[in-house]
């Protein structure tokens, strides 16, 4: 989520991987043998397409129109051109995702090998453009929706199927190919919606038809014919009944708040017709979602397409059991779906996502924890702002088996976080297990935080990580910053610890494959990585001095083994590790321990810059040791250990000696123990010539004794390559 609270068909066929860019159809396969979704279409990509027009990208800057595109990138139309497909696959339907400039509408020839329809593709600015002032990052997003036809007619692979602008500039994204289902039958013993007045040409009202048939079918069936249907209000009381249409493409709910009630008794099952709002804004306040509250227990959701509405689902309540599957879920101005709190037992698997204006997939513990419920094989596609799949507390949760991709702003491809947003809140808890997951240009720049969030990312925002984090199997492809990110995104520098990555695989990073931004630790096995932008592990915990991040390689990892060497700056995409630099202070701000201290000055007040402040041991304890990991081996030629300057600070004289260790690990004595006088007269400062010899990565001044005081004092340590 975005900083706020959001109020209130069997699929068979292709698995849909994407790819350099391109959603290319894979060879059908057992269930759950790949990542994301098994779908009854196959998309292709614009720009792989023959066009007239202009490609418009790459880019992932927030705010253009190619960040949002799918692969980052598009094709432009102006009046007269055209973009045509090579049809992949045997169809007579398609959906296209396309943007037009903002208050402009209108329409897209098609051609289909040659010859004109008589059909158009409807095409308009309506829904696109969302402002959401009050999410504090977000700027104007949004820019693409999607516009679905029946060709009236069946085109094989190999045939060409055109689209050509006339009178409005069009930018295509993507077209999604398929053989839509005939109309289904009325099921024996039905209650029709017809049957109780609803009118199948749109025009009229059909709203208390369809409460009335509600009411007669319990326990039944209350069956949609093919038409469209207009709804003015949403159903409310609706429990112990199916509500099933001949198909979304045939039967046709227009309605941007369908069911809305804080509870049900259950067994409601939804499925087989199409729910499209019109939603053009996101208002918080507003429950415009298909489902608004509770389902109740033991209830279900398939074959559904879902559009232009703020939320699919947002559940609240009693929705135990909840089966969500074989959905498209498209177009909505905030969350796809969001377990907001007491999900136990939901299965939300085998949906496709795409467009989504805040988290697509979303669970947060609000008022009781989600429980053993699970995120599995879904596709999701182009959420522009904030995460594909965001697991906001909750207990015992699976994110298994998805893919994700061309995330845009303030989101990550998976968040798992103990962002609380609101009280009270569940934070993790037992075992969070994110298996099998694909991320590809996942990731994106953070305008509140100035720096990246990585495609994987785990977040100790509001409390520590608790919770067992299992993260295996994953695969991140051309994420435009790092691939893990370990943060505590409000700041306040809380852990995030008990976690473990095993098997992963890394393929084109942009800045570095291990972001760590605060406390905690993580161990790694069988992560490899190939064409890193910078180094491997940016390891620089925020705020200074509240604690390392450990890293611990557990075994078979390869190709990351450097460390971004600047905490002091961040690694831009491509960049590489930077020079060193004779001049710059290798200690400021990179994680330090102690083996003890005294009430709050703590070691990180030794490496945070400021003179003024400063780490003291335990008083009557020595020895005492303070250790300050520079985050990679440096040949370190000069120490500068500094005490507050005030004449208060009266002389005194210390006794150390100066160890390192490569390794944090095994220590050696680099510098002999000796006196060294601290005089407020010459800044009470000392300079510490070390030996020329192999590099250290860990620095470790061991202290016996102070005149002054009886405890090891220091207000800053700085090492220096000259």
């Amino acid at each position: 989520m975005s900083n706020r609270p959001v109020r209130n068909m069997p699929i068979l066929g292709a698995v849909v991987a994407l790819a350099a860019g391109m959603l290319v159809a894979l060879t059908p396969a057992p269930a759950h043998a790949a990542a994301g979704a098994t779908l009854p279409f196959t998309s292709v990509e614009a720009e792989a397409a023959t066009t007239t027009g202009s490609t418009v990208g790459p880019d992932h800057t927030q705010g253009t129109l190619a960040s949002e595109a799918s692969g980052r990138r598009a094709v432009r139309l102006n009046s007269g051109q055209r973009v045509e497909f090579t049809v992949p696959r045997a169809a007579d339907a398609v959906n296209v995702a396309y943007n037009v400039p903002d208050g402009q509408s209108g329409s897209l020839d098609v051609y289909v090998n040659g010859a004109k329809l008589a059909k158009t593709l409807p095409v308009t600015s309506q829904y696109s453009y969302v402002d959401t002032g009050w999410i504090a990052g977000s700027r104007t997003h949004h820019f693409f929706a999607n516009s679905r036809l029946l060709l009236d007619r069946n085109v094989q692979a190999g045939d060409k199927v055109a689209f050509q602008a006339t009178g409005v500039q069009v930018t295509v994204d993507v077209a999604d190919f398929e053989q839509a289902a005939a109309p289904a039958t009325r099921p024996a013993g039905s209650v029709s919606v017809t049957d109780r007045g609803a009118d199948p040409s749109g025009r009229g009202d059909s709203t208390q038809a369809f409460r009335e048939a509600v009411s007669a079918a319990r326990g039944g069936v209350v069956w949609i014919p093919p038409g469209e249907y207009r709804l003015t209000s949403a159903l409310g009381g609706v429990q112990n009944v199916t509500l099933q249409g001949a198909g979304h493409w045939h039967s046709v709910v227009r309605s941007s708040r369908f069911i809305d009630q804080s509870s049900s008794a259950g067994n409601v099952h939804i499925k087989d017709f199409a729910v499209i709002g019109e939603v053009t804004e996101r208002v918080d306040s507003q429950p415009d979602n298909f489902v608004n509250g509770s389902l109740g227990p033991n209830s279900s959701v398939s074959g559904m397409w879902l559009q232009h509405l703020k939320v699919g689902l947002w559940l609240t309540g009693n929705n135990d059991n909840l089966v969500v599957e074989n959905n498209r879920i498209l177009d909505t101005t905030a969350d796809g779906l969001n377990l907001n709190g007491t999900a136990k037992g939901v299965r939300v698997r085998n949906n496709f996502l795409r467009n989504q204006g805040d988290d697509s997939l979303a669970m947060w513990s609000l008022n009781a924890p989600n429980t053993q419920s699970s995120f599995e094989n879904n596709t999701i596609s182009q959420p522009n702002l904030a995460n594909g799949i965001a697991i906001y507390g909750g207990t015992d949760i699976t994110v298994k088996d998805n893919l994700i991709a061309d995330t845009n702003a303030l989101g990550s491809g998976i968040a798992i976080s103990n962002q609380k947003f609101l009280d009270p809140f569940h934070p993790l808890a037992g075992t969070i297990t994110v298996s099998g997951n694909t991320l590809v240009r996942t990731g994106a720049m953070n305008l509140n935080w100035n720096h990246p969030m990585g495609a994987l990312r785990v977040d100790s925002y509001d409390s520590a990580i608790e919770a067992q984090v299992r993260i295996t199997g994953t695969t991140i492809t051309d994420s435009p910053y790092s691939a893990f990110e370990f943060v505590s995104g409000s700041g306040r520098g809380y852990a995030a610890r008990n976690i473990t990555v095993d098997g992963a695989t890394v393929t084109r990073t942009g800045t570095v494959v291990v972001q760590a931004e605060t406390q905690g630790a993580a161990t790694f096995r069988g992560v490899t990585a190939t064409g890193v932008g910078s180094a491997g592990v940016y390891n620089c915990p925020y705020p200074s001095g509240s604690g390392p991040f450990t890293v611990t390689d557990g075994g078979g990892n390869s190709g990351w083994n450097s460390t971004w060497s600047d905490c002091s700056t961040w690694p831009e995409p491509g960049q590489g590790n930077p020079d060193p630099d004779p001049d710059r202070n290798l200690a400021r701000g990179r994680p330090a321990t102690a083996t003890g201290s005294q009430d709050v000055y703590t070691p990180g007040r030794a490496v945070d810059g400021d003179a003024n402040s400063y780490w003291e041991s335990a008083n009557h304890a020595f020895p005492q040791d303070l250790t300050v990991d520079l985050g990679s081996s440096q040949a370190v030629r000069r120490l500068v250990l500094k005490l507050p300057p005030q004449a208060v600070w009266q002389a005194r004289t210390q006794t150390l000696s100066v160890q390192g260790s490569t390794d944090g690990s095994a220590y050696t004595t680099v510098l002999a123990a000796r006196d060294y006088r601290f005089d407020p007269a010459t800044g009470n400062t000392v300079t510490v010539n070390l030996p020329s010899g192999p590099g250290l990565r860990h620095l470790r001044l061991h202290v016996t004794g102070n005149t002054g005081w009886p405890a090891a004092q220091f207000s800053e340590v700085e090492a220096y390559l000259s």
